[in-house]
């Protein structure tokens, strides 16, 4: 612990931790306002399972592109235009009524303009602390985003059933607004410069610690949004049960995440994290009790903070500076598009077997997220002793002859 408080102490690691958690709020409550506000309207968790996967599939096209432009025109610009027209389309959603194929075009669009705050932060973290703080700062930038998935859940079944799901999804709004404007405003985002990356989209992708990266988060992100989905729909809108797993399912990952988010990143590491993951949502499919999903929920995230801070540490020491940005977008990619495939799969298998087809899907998920870092375990660096920080950007000094 005593790695992480030196972290908060050095200049500005603090505050620009708040203010990128605050932007990204919306991400631990949308995708159940979406749902809760969809299955609402149309009855049906299919059709919100459609919704979900556009804004996903919409979040993973542009995730890669929007990380590249912050190289080319700047992360404030960039920052500012995503956000303005995400917020105005999530305010459509919230406040008209239309049928399934259109909320999908506008769940695109939302998707499409996603601001990247993941992909700018942790292109300015190298830029912060010294090459030896970097792992544990990411470690701790992935435990201390399970705040957004401890309360987030929890506030947007508490507005929606107290007071309306399109209230939940405003309240979303405004953390967009205002925690983008409170990142867009933090003097680190103007200070560290992108630069423009002279490899073709898509080139850092031959990097096998991206790839593994950008695989191994599909198919976890596939089995969380698969839980969220079963979770909400064994509980229902009657309690606030389903909201409780959901955060109970977040505190395991906050606690894996600082208890092992310290420890030297080995071969290993990403199987050994996401082997727990897969106990976890294994588990969970014998019994739809309240404590019994509350307890083999809190095993399988346990893994899933610690894995997240394995893709990071691993992502930035195999590429260079002016690719982060990029490799973080389609590692982003990755993950939103097991989102929507989750999402789908567990929302029609829910619709035709109840939530325990949701946490089958899950468990299948996880299962190949663990086997897949077990087998190509080779392409995983090992950082045990090495420099986790970005390669440098070089270029060649052309001297005058004597």
């Amino acid at each position: 612990m005593s790695s992480y408080a030196s972290l908060l102490k050095t200049p500005g690691v603090a505050r620009i931790i708040a203010a990128q958690l605050t932007a990204r709020f919306p991400n631990g409550m949308l995708s159940l306002a979406f749902l809760l506000h969809i299955e609402h309207i149309t009855g049906s968790y299919g059709s919100a399972g459609l919704v979900l996967a556009a804004t996903s599939v919409g979040q993973a096209v542009a995730g890669p592109v929007t990380s590249r432009w912050m190289g080319v025109w700047g992360m404030r610009r960039v920052l500012v235009l995503t956000i303005a027209v995400s917020a105005a389309m999530t305010a459509v959603i919230a406040f008209v009524e239309m049928s399934v194929p259109a909320y999908m075009v506008v769940g695109l669009i939302v998707g499409l303009s996603s601001p990247p705050v993941q992909s700018a932060v942790r292109t300015i973290y190298p830029k912060m602390v010294n090459s030896r703080q970097l792992t544990p700062l990411f470690a701790l930038d992935a435990s201390a985003q399970e705040i957004i998935w401890v309360a987030g859940p929890v506030i947007t079944t508490f507005v929606a059933l107290q007071f309306s799901t399109v209230a939940a999804i405003v309240l979303a709004l405004a953390f967009l607004i205002f925690g983008g404007a409170w990142f867009v405003l933090s003097p680190e985002v103007g200070r560290v410069r992108i630069p423009r990356s002279r490899r073709k989209l898509g080139k850092v992708l031959t990097k096998r610690a991206v790839l593994l990266s950008t695989i191994t988060g599909f198919l976890l992100l596939g089995a969380c949004s698969a839980v969220e989905a079963s979770v909400v729909s064994a509980f229902g809108h009657d309690g606030l049960e389903g909201g409780l797993v959901l955060g109970i399912f977040a505190i395991g990952s906050l606690i894996g995440g600082l208890a092992l988010g310290h420890l030297p990143v080995s071969p290993w590491s990403m199987a050994r994290r996401m082997f727990a993951v897969f106990v976890g949502m294994a588990l969970a499919l014998f019994s739809l009790d309240f404590w019994w999903l509350a307890v083999t929920l809190l095993i399988a995230g346990i893994g899933i903070a610690p894995a997240f801070g394995v893709m990071s540490a691993i992502v930035t020491s195999s590429v260079k500076f002016s690719d982060t940005a990029e490799a973080y977008g389609w590692v982003g990619t990755g993950q939103l598009i097991g989102a929507a495939l989750g999402s789908a799969l567990a929302g029609f298998l829910i619709d035709l077997n109840g939530p325990s087809g949701g946490f089958l899907v899950a468990a299948t998920f996880a299962f190949f997220g663990f086997l897949f870092p077990t087998l190509f375990r080779r392409w995983h660096p090992d950082l045990r002793g090495r420099d986790a920080s970005p390669i440098p950007d070089t270029e060649p000094v052309y001297t005058q002859p004597s």
